[in-house]
């Protein structure tokens, strides 16, 4: 499954992993503001803000996992299995099928506060991208340096969560996800301290023994509740190089290797990727399950005003650096 976070040091940075078991051939793709996105219902839209994120591009069209805007918005889809919860075409609503969300926001709204507009009239279809390929069940983390929400497709209708966490996985709904971090109140960074009994000599007996009680499974639930003591305690420095390192380090606390998840017939859940974005920059950082080097991509060094999807293959193999 996946994990997506948010962090704010000078800068505003915002990322996820991807957790499954087989890569789609996904590639860092940066879509210019003259791009023309084509869709479904709503037309074209022929110009509009730059975007680089990760997608899979097929029929040179970028179905983005996770992107960022040249305005700081960023967006990500997560898997929602057995909630999410598409529609037909309602008249008066802003019909957008669910391969399309993704760009509709990023190209139109500079914030999370703009994108709340176009919320209130979306109907998320569930047309497929193609007859052959499924409809993704989704949730999405949407995020500026100032809010975060979460926007869920259920049944009921569209839903749009504020993100105090400012972090997603996948299942249970996101305000059950919220809840059950009430169950985490008394956990600490610090020593724990014995309020199990003060009839019971109970003492610490190493040093690290901060965080006690925090789950360390693989559950969606779990690396939720990981995600997010791990962001709300994080002590950065503002420097690029600081924020990025711990930004790939709290998502390293949810990382999934090759082994830990089996889904049987021999496939195993593992994190294929995990990016980090800069996004009052739009520079695009990632690693790889193969290659832990970060590999960092600039929107800005390329030329923005094209009309063609400019796109970046992940560089695969462990890079080692021998030092003697």
């Amino acid at each position: 499954m996946c994990t997506a976070v948010t962090l704010k040091t000078k800068d505003f940075y915002f990322g996820r992993t991807l957790d499954y078991e087989v890569s789609y051939g996904e590639e860092v793709v940066i879509s210019p503001r003259n791009f023309p996105f084509r869709f479904c219902k709503m037309g074209m839209v022929e110009r509009h803000y730059a975007v680089i994120g990760m997608a899979h591009v097929t029929e040179d069209y970028p179905l983005y996992y996770d992107a960022v805007n040249e305005k700081g918005l960023g967006m990500a889809g997560l898997n929602f299995v057995g909630n999410a919860d598409y529609k037909e075409f309602v008249q008066g609503k802003d019909n957008v099928a669910q391969f399309e969300f993704i760009p509709w926001i990023l190209c139109q709204c500079a914030s999370v506060k703009e994108a709340r507009v176009l919320l209130d009239k979306i109907n998320l279809l569930s047309t497929p991208f193609r007859k052959e390929m499924p409809v993704a069940q989704l949730h999405w983390l949407i995020a500026d340096r100032e809010e975060a929400i979460t926007v869920e497709a259920v049944k009921d209708g569209i839903k749009v969560y504020d993100n105090m966490a400012g972090v997603l996985t996948n299942n249970p709904p996101f305000n059950e996800q919220m809840f059950q971090l009430n169950n985490y109140m008394s956990l600490s960074p610090k020593e724990p301290k014995n309020t199990f009994s003060d009839k019971l000599s109970l003492r610490t007996y190493s040093r690290g023994m901060g965080a006690l009680g925090l789950p360390g499974d693989l559950s969606s639930q779990s690396r939720f509740v990981r995600a997010a003591f791990a962001r709300m305690n994080s002590v950065s420095g503002d420097s690029e190089p600081e924020s990025v390192s711990q930004f790939f380090h709290i998502l390293g606390f949810v990382e999934q290797p090759r082994g830990c998840c089996d889904l049987e017939d021999g496939k195993y859940e593992i994190t294929i990727y995990t990016s980090c974005c800069n996004s009052d920059k739009g520079i695009y950082y990632y690693t790889t399950y193969e290659n832990h080097q970060i590999t960092a991509i600039n929107m800005h060094k390329e030329n923005l005003e094209a009309s063609l999807l400019i796109r970046y293959p992940l560089i695969q193999g462990e890079q080692i650096k021998m030092q003697n």
